[in-house]
């Protein structure tokens, strides 16, 4: 009826418990920091303008493109000074949510 599992241990906070891990906990997607020079979109929509172009050095705070969602024209900027890598969106095209947009490397 009831699978017997072994016991593990869990560490919240700080505290270990034992407990036994269930199939869902065990499947779950591991957790990984996002990477800091991908941006994504983040709401579905689409791109009405790109301002800037591949290894065009740009300020902190410059916006790089307008996304329009629910009607409203959204503007991705520069979260800190660097360099465009490469553009992965198009002028006119819909992009989904977390779609990755543009590459970035930080200023050195």
């Amino acid at each position: 009826m009831f699978e017997k599992k072994e016991l593990r241990e869990l560490v919240i906070q700080g505290g270990v418990y034992m407990t036994q891990y269930s199939r869902k906990f065990e499947e779950r997607v591991s957790w990984e920091a996002p990477d800091e020079n991908k941006l994504y979109s983040f709401i579905p929509g689409t791109i009405i303008d790109i301002f800037v172009k591949p290894k065009q050095k740009v300020k902190e705070g410059e916006t790089l493109l307008l996304l329009e969602a629910m009607k409203m024209q959204n503007q991705v900027r520069m979260p800190f000074d660097g360099e465009i890598v490469q553009i992965h969106v198009k002028k006119n095209e819909v992009i989904p949510n977390r779609f990755l947009m543009i590459e970035i490397k930080p200023k050195k």
